[in-house]
């Protein structure tokens, strides 16, 4: 199994070309399932799983936290650590079985997480992260990245940022970052809060390319559709990364292809994706999956839709059940007018 994902994978293009938009890694939500479904959207935008720790993979069920289906290439890792031995073994088997991309996680500001001494509180710790990601450049074939905040707590100037990629370019061989432009408050926010109350300085990120024209940088957080993010782009910034825009209203994701990658106009409707993800929910029932880990995912597809209520509202109320199967999807899709428009079209009548 692991020898047929890494030939897949190796047919797939350099990771890094497809990099220019991603849809970040979110916990609980960027799951195998909802990976598969976004995957139907745009086939270019590279896709992220949510942040698994070392310690997991060390010494839990690897096939679970790992297992991923083919069609979702190109998919990355990201991991969580501060141990450079315990993440160049993560890394492996990420490369083992068959993954794009290693993404190590410097942005994550939980207290879990902090308490684990991993996430965002290694942005004080920039000589460690570097540390870390020499292990994994050392141990894997792939592309390893770092995903960081623009700061922390008091920690937050431009001088350290810039401090924090230096080394962590020099001392780690890291040559792509990812930045989310907000600083993180270790202490007196939520993660939640996190993702809202500290200011997004996008300008920051692109004066730090300025600075670093030789590496990749691209940018993430509160960018709310494709057209911000290309405007973004269009700053100097070589990627972007959504996020919970594209988990909330996933239909954005049909405009991704042409609108980055120079593909024709998706000319799908979001009744033709929901029919073309009934045979993954049949193998996956079939497998002993129940039906809400996979429409959970979905219920945003028909925002602004005439009927789009109805459709949430039934699948809430009836995927849970333990007996569920595609039915449930197929009825649901019965309460939504089927659009005459498509691609974009269809976005903009939504």
């Amino acid at each position: 199994m692991e020898r047929q994902k890494r030939d897949i994978r190796d047919m797939n293009k350099d990771p890094l070309s497809t990099a220019r938009f991603s849809v970040a890694p979110m916990m609980d939500w960027t799951d195998r399932h909802c990976r598969v479904f976004h995957r139907l959207l745009s086939s270019r935008a590279l896709l992220y799983t949510e942040m698994v720790t070392t310690g997991a993979l060390i010494h839990g069920d690897v096939e679970r936290h790992l297992d991923y289906s083919d069609v979702e290439h190109p998919v990355a890792l990201q991991l969580g650590g501060s141990e450079p031995a315990d993440m160049a073994t993560s890394a492996k088997l990420g490369r083992d079985w068959g993954y794009d991309e290693i993404n190590m996680n410097v942005g994550c500001p939980s207290d879990r997480v902090q308490r684990g001494t991993f996430g965002a509180c290694l942005m004080a710790e920039p000589e460690l992260v570097a540390d870390n990601v020499a292990a994994m450049i050392e141990a894997v074939d792939i592309p390893v990245t770092v995903k960081c905040r623009i700061g922390i707590d008091d920690q937050d100037s431009e001088a350290a940022l810039s401090h924090f990629v230096q080394t962590v370019k020099e001392r780690g061989g890291c040559t792509r970052f990812i930045i989310h432009a907000r600083k993180a408050w270790l202490q007196g926010l939520s993660p939640k809060e996190n993702r809202d109350v500290p200011p997004l300085d996008y300008d920051r990120v692109v004066r730090l390319k300025q600075q670093f024209p030789d590496l990749h940088i691209g940018i993430n957080g509160g960018i709310k559709d494709t057209a911000s993010a290309k405007a973004l782009l269009a700053e100097g910034l070589d990627s972007a990364m959504l996020g919970r825009a594209a988990y909330q209203d996933p239909w954005l994701l049909s405009e991704v292809d042409a609108v980055f990658f120079g593909a024709p106009e998706n000319t799908a409707t979001r009744h033709d994706i929901v029919e073309a993800f009934l045979p993954y929910v049949e193998a996956q029932r079939s497998a002993g999956v129940p039906l809400h880990a996979m429409t959970r995912h979905i219920l945003g597809l028909f925002n602004a839709r005439p009927g789009a209520r109805l459709w949430r509202r039934y699948i809430s109320e009836n995927a849970p059940t333990k007996t569920a199967g595609p039915e449930v999807l197929r009825q649901a899709l019965s309460f939504v007018t089927p659009e005459e428009d498509s691609g974009t079209e269809a976005t903009k009548a939504g």
